[in-house]
C-alpha cells in the first residue's frame, strides 16, 4: 500500500478534487454573468456558497459613475456587468489560472482581481481596471471577477405607414413615401452611379470615388478603367535627372518628374519637441506632461544637439510690467542700472551679448530671473563692465 505508484494515484486524485472545486466557482460566476446579460435571476446553491454577486456599473462621457436608470434623461455612455465571487486563497491563484486557460481561453475580461489589475488566461495576461469601477463594485484582491461591457437597447418606435395601394403616379414618376405621406417624384437616373464612382452634387455628375482607390504595389499605379479602379504597371517614358523619379499625374494622366522620396534628406533635430504630444491613458489614470517653467522675462529655447529645452533671458520683454520688480522708468541716471537676476543654473552663454563675459552672482544682485534695478547709492554705475539690460556693476 505504500508503493510509489499508489502515492502518485492519491496525489492526482487530491489534485483533481481541488481542481473540480475551483472549476465549480468559475462555472458559477459564468452562469451568473450570462443570466445578468439577459436580465434573469440565476438560482443555484453555488451563488450563496461562493458569495457570487452580479451588479451593474454605469458611467457617463466623463467616466463618472452614474445611475444605470436612463429614465432620468441621462443615458449612460458606458455600461458594465460585473460578477464577483468570494476572495480566493493566494495559494489557489495558479490552479484557477490553469482552469481559466483550459476552459475559458477567449474570455479576456474573466480572471482574478489583484492590485487594480485583472489576471486572465490567453494572450492578454493582465488588464487594468479603472479605480472608479473598483470603488463602485467594491472589488478586493483574490476575487474571481467577470467584467463585460454592454449597450442599453433603445426603444423602437413603429410609425404607422399610410396605405399607398390606391395611388397611381403618371409615367416618368415613381411612388415614394417621404415626410409622412406618399409622393410622386421624377426618376433621377444619374443618382445611381456605376462602378467606383459617386454622385457629386457640385458638378451634378458621377465622379471617381477616392475612398475606393486601391493601395497598389510600388511598381504599380491605380488608374480608373471603365469606371473601375485597377492597379496597372506604369510605363514611364520620361527621363528624370538624378534625385528625381517619374510619377503619373492622375489629373492629367501624364508623367512628371518629382523628388525621389527614397533619397536621403537632412533630418532636423528635435522637430518632435515643437509639437504637442498626444496624452493617452486608461480610465482613471493619472497623466503627467513634461513642462519647462519659464518666467515672464524668459523664453524657452531648444538645444538642437541635445534636444534639451531651457529658459533664456529675453530683452524684448523689458517693457512687460510682469517682467520686473522695480519701475523701469525710475531706474535711470548714473547711479542706477538695470540687470537680469540670473541664477547659477541660467544659460548665460546662450545670449550673444554675454559671451565670454563674467556675470556677478552675489547678494547684491537678485537671482529672481526677472529684470531688476541696481542702486549704487553714493557711487556710480561702471559703464565698461555693465551690459544693458543684462548686467549692472557699481564702481
Amino acid at each position: 500500500m505504500s508503493s510509489p505508484s499508489q502515492r502518485i494515484i492519491e496525489h492526482e486524485t487530491e489534485y483533481s478534487i481541488k481542481k473540480a472545486d475551483l472549476r465549480s466557482i468559475a462555472e458559477c460566476v459564468v452562469s451568473s454573468q450570462n443570466a445578468a446579460m439577459y436580465a434573469e435571476d440565476f438560482v443555484d446553491d453555488c451563488v450563496e456558497r461562493f458569495e457570487v454577486i452580479s451588479q451593474y456599473v454605469c458611467m457617463n462621457k466623463s467616466y463618472n459613475v452614474i445611475s444605470c436608470d436612463s429614465e432620468a434623461g441621462k443615458t449612460p455612455t458606458y455600461n458594465f456587468i460585473i460578477t464577483t465571487s468570494a476572495p480566493l486563497p493566494q495559494e489557489k491563484y495558479n490552479n484557477m489560472l490553469e482552469i481559466l486557460e483550459q476552459y475559458y481561453p477567449d474570455a479576456g475580461t474573466f480572471g482574478i482581481f489583484l492590485n487594480s489589475e485583472l489576471m486572465s488566461a490567453g494572450a492578454i495576461a493582465r488588464r487594468s481596471i479603472p479605480q472608479k469601477i473598483i470603488n463602485a463594485a467594491q472589488l478586493t484582491n483574490g476575487q474571481l471577477i467577470y467584467i463585460m461591457q454592454y449597450k442599453i437597447p433603445e426603444d423602437t418606435i413603429d410609425y404607422p405607414v399610410a396605405d399607398g395601394s390606391t395611388i397611381d403616379c403618371p409615367s416618368g414618376t415613381m411612388k415614394t413615401y417621404r415626410f409622412g405621406r406618399w409622393q410622386c417624384i421624377e426618376y433621377n437616373y444619374k443618382i445611381s452611379c456605376t462602378g467606383d464612382t459617386i454622385w457629386d452634387e457640385s458638378v451634378m455628375d458621377c465622379v471617381e470615388d477616392e475612398t475606393r482607390k486601391p493601395l497598389c504595389s510600388n511598381n504599380q499605379t491605380a488608374v480608373m478603367v471603365d469606371n473601375i479602379w485597377e492597379c496597372v504597371d506604369p510605363f514611364a517614358d520620361k527621363d528624370c535627372p538624378d534625385g528625381m523619379i517619374a510619377r503619373l499625374n492622375y489629373n492629367e494622366l501624364a508623367w512628371e518628374c518629382v523628388e525621389d522620396p527614397n533619397s536621403t534628406k537632412k533630418v532636423k533635430k528635435c522637430d518632435n519637441l515643437a509639437k504637442t504630444p498626444n496624452i493617452k491613458g486608461g480610465i482613471g489614470a493619472t497623466l503627467r506632461v513634461r513642462s519647462i517653467s519659464c518666467t515672464d522675462c524668459e523664453t524657452p529655447v531648444v538645444d538642437e544637439d541635445t534636444c534639451e529645452t531651457y529658459c533664456v533671458a529675453d530683452a524684448t520683454k523689458l517693457n512687460d510690467p510682469k517682467c520686473y520688480t522695480y519701475p523701469i522708468e525710475e531706474c535711470s541716471g548714473s547711479t542706477r542700472g538695470i540687470y537680469f537676476g540670473f541664477n547659477p543654473r541660467s544659460r548665460i552663454d546662450s545670449i550673444p551679448e554675454l559671451k565670454d563675459v563674467s556675470i556677478t552672482l552675489d547678494t547684491e544682485h537678485s537671482q529672481n530671473r526677472k529684470f531688476n534695478c541696481l542702486d549704487c547709492g553714493m557711487g556710480e554705475i561702471d559703464t565698461e563692465k555693465s551690459i544693458y539690460p543684462y548686467t549692472a556693476v557699481c564702481k
